[in-house]
C-alpha cells in the first residue's frame, strides 16, 4: 500500500483570508485534518482554518498540555506523531495545522523531526505574525541596511538586554506573560516611545497600543512587540 504525505501547512495569523491558495486547497480537500489543541481545548490553527474543511475530513486534536516542563510537550509530539503515522501508513494523506509559518517558531518541526525520516513531508509556509503586526501598525519592520532581531520573550532579562542595546529594529514574540520583564528592559534602554504592542494580529480581536500605554502586567501569548530603536514608530 502507498504511503500517504505529510503536509506541514501555515495558515497564517489568525485572518483566514491571509492563508495562502496552497493552504487553502490542502485543507479544503483533506481527507485527514491534524492540529495541536491546546490543555485538550481551543485550537488556534482550527480555528483560523476551519471554514475551509471539507465535511467529511476526519479531525485529529493533538491534546498539547501548556506547562513549562519540556518533557510534557515531549511526550504529546511523540503521541501526535504516532497517530499521524497510522493514518500515514494507512494510505492517507494528513494536513497538519499550523499557526503562522511551520518553521518559523512553529508547532509543526517537532512533528517534522519525528515523521519526515519516513514518510513524504511537504511544508507549506505561511503568513508569520511578524509580518502581520508591521502591515497592522503600518510601518516597515527594516529597511536599507538595517538589521532586523527576532527575540522570543522567553530568554533571560541579561541576554534580551543585551540583544536590545545592539540592534536597529527588532520583533518580540511570545510576549504573555513576560510583559513586566519587557517593560522594565525597554524602559532602562529608554525605547519605551519606541515600542509598539500589537495583540492578535489580523484577527477581529487585534489591538494596537503604544507599549506606554499597555495597562496590566499580562498579555495574550500571541502578542509582538516591535521596537524601533533608530526611529519613532509611528
Amino acid at each position: 500500500m502507498t504511503q500517504g504525505t505529510l503536509y506541514g501547512v501555515g495558515v497564517g495569523p489568525g485572518d483566514p483570508e491571509l492563508m495562502t491558495v496552497k493552504a487553502w486547497r490542502l485543507v479544503s480537500t483533506a481527507r485527514v485534518i491534524a492540529y495541536l489543541s491546546a490543555n485538550g481545548g481551543e485550537s488556534t490553527a482550527r480555528d483560523i482554518a476551519r471554514t475551509f474543511f471539507p465535511d467529511d475530513a476526519t479531525e485529529l486534536a493533538i491534546d498539547m498540555p501548556m506547562r513549562i516542563e519540556r518533557e510534557h510537550g515531549e511526550k504529546a509530539y511523540d503521541a501526535g506523531a504516532a497517530q499521524i503515522a497510522a493514518h500515514l501508513e494507512a494510505g492517507r494523506d494528513v494536513v497538519m495545522l499550523c499557526e503562522g509559518d511551520p518553521f518559523f517558531y512553529g508547532s509543526f518541526m517537532y512533528l517534522f523531526a519525528r515523521l519526515a525520516g519516513k514518510f513524504e513531508t511537504v511544508v507549506v509556509p505561511g503568513v508569520s505574525s511578524i509580518t502581520a503586526s508591521a502591515a497592522a501598525i503600518g510601518r516597515p519592520l527594516a529597511a536599507r541596511n538595517e538589521v532586523l532581531k527576532v527575540l522570543p520573550a522567553t530568554l533571560a532579562e541579561d541576554r534580551l538586554r543585551e540583544e536590545l542595546q545592539a540592534c536597529e529594529s527588532a520583533t518580540i514574540i511570545k510576549v504573555g506573560r513576560h510583559l513586566p520583564k519587557l517593560r522594565n528592559i525597554l524602559g532602562l534602554l529608554d525605547l519605551t516611545s519606541k515600542s509598539v504592542v500589537i495583540e492578535k494580529a489580523t484577527r477581529d480581536e487585534e489591538k494596537i497600543t503604544p507599549l506606554a500605554d499597555v495597562e496590566g502586567d499580562v498579555l495574550p501569548y500571541f502578542t509582538t512587540i516591535l521596537v524601533y530603536t533608530g526611529r519613532e514608530p509611528w
